[in-house]
């Protein structure tokens, strides 16, 4: 697309560029974008947070331990979203960011996480940690990782 001064504008454009269009009453084109509303996740706040939405769960929950700094970390984030969301419900997504809540993370003393590394995946059913799955994964192992801890009835 041109704006009517000659400057062209593509994908990766300057935001002045675009300003300058915009400023002369011009029409510049943006794209759209949209995503899956997954209603089975949710950040956890603290540590009360934690104990009502993961421990006291009456569904299996994955515990996604990340970090908002982590290159696979954010790779990972839209994969087990998808993932959990194909579960319509049977399983729920808890994100606790490590830099927010270091005491769940590291320091919990009763034989809990020790995260040493992000990402990390924790399946927990009834209060109980069942499996962990470490690092970035493609989606066919997130999904057996997360059909282990709720198996389709045949």
């Amino acid at each position: 697309m041109f704006c009517k001064n000659g400057v062209r504008l593509l994908g990766n454009l300057q935001r002045t560029s675009i300003l300058s269009c915009v400023a002369r009453n011009q029409v510049a084109l943006r794209g759209i974008s949209s995503s899956t509303v997954v209603r089975d996740s949710f950040k956890v706040q603290d540590m009360d947070d934690f104990k009502d939405k993961v421990l006291n769960s009456e569904v299996p929950v994955v515990v996604d331990f990340f970090a908002t700094w982590c290159g696979p970390c954010r790779l990972l984030t839209p994969r087990i979203e998808t993932v959990i969301a194909e579960k319509n419900g049977k399983v729920n997504l808890a994100k606790v960011d490590i830099d927010e809540l270091t005491d769940l993370a590291f320091e919990y003393d009763q034989n809990w996480f020790q995260v040493t590394s992000v990402p990390v995946l924790i399946s927990m059913k009834g209060g109980k940690e069942t499996e962990r799955m470490i690092g970035l994964q493609d989606a066919d192992k997130l999904r057996s990782f997360v059909s282990r801890l709720s198996p389709e009835k045949k």
